[in-house]
């Protein structure tokens, strides 16, 4: 019987939650299971929809010619009579 004693003690120092308070805390746990839920949503779409590593990428492109200036080169012919 003394355990019932202390028990019904240990109740009376301490004053019960509202009802507001308790729906309160379990509102708040179920936001926040709702938002990591979203959130493992959210990145399991972006793991899915990435692409795969060590694809093959093709790219083409147009190169344009430059122009080449001629050089300028002086040449010297000499001749011998004989």
């Amino acid at each position: 019987m003394t355990v019932g004693r202390y028990e019904r003690a240990r109740d009376r120092g301490r004053p019960r939650r509202s009802t507001g308070r308790r729906l309160l805390g379990w509102l708040l746990r179920l936001a926040v299971l709702a938002v990591v839920f979203v959130a493992g949503l959210a990145i399991g779409k972006a793991l899915e929809e990435s692409p795969d590593p060590g694809g093959t990428q093709t790219i083409v492109r147009r190169l344009e010619p430059l122009t080449v200036e001629p050089e300028e080169r002086t040449i010297t012919v000499t001749t011998s009579e004989r």
